[in-house]
């Protein structure tokens, strides 16, 4: 058995989606954490800085960040994909989604200020 556990930023950004919208995107958001080795790219994606590797997983219109976690996976980010399109759009970098915010200290900002909350 394994837990998805939410940091406090993911949390109230999951609180900010209606209620039926968060269980479509729950119901949606199942693997198990040895699943991530061998992942679909439609859905997942792999995002990576100094040894630290995170996950992207794309359901509706909502990105989801996260990080395999002894629990089983500890979520980081919760965000709309108008939001990571806007900022990609304004960072005009010519490469694929994963690799633009593998590079961008913004996204890595998002997830540390994630990181520094319990909940």
């Amino acid at each position: 058995m394994y837990q998805i556990v939410f940091n406090e930023i993911s949390a109230a950004e999951m609180a900010a989606i209606p209620k039926e919208l968060q269980l479509e995107l729950l119901a949606e958001f199942q693997f198990l954490p040895d699943d991530l080795d061998q992942l679909d790219s439609k859905s997942f994606g792999i995002i990576e800085r100094e040894g630290k590797k995170l996950y992207r997983y794309r359901t509706h219109d909502y990105r989801i960040y996260f990080e395999r976690s002894l629990e089983g996976v500890l979520v980081h980010r919760v965000l709309h994909k108008n939001t990571i399109r806007d900022f990609l759009f304004r960072s005009k970098l010519p490469m694929a989604e994963d690799e633009q915010l593998t590079r961008s200290s913004e996204f890595w900002r998002l997830i540390e200020e994630g990181e520094k909350t319990k909940k």
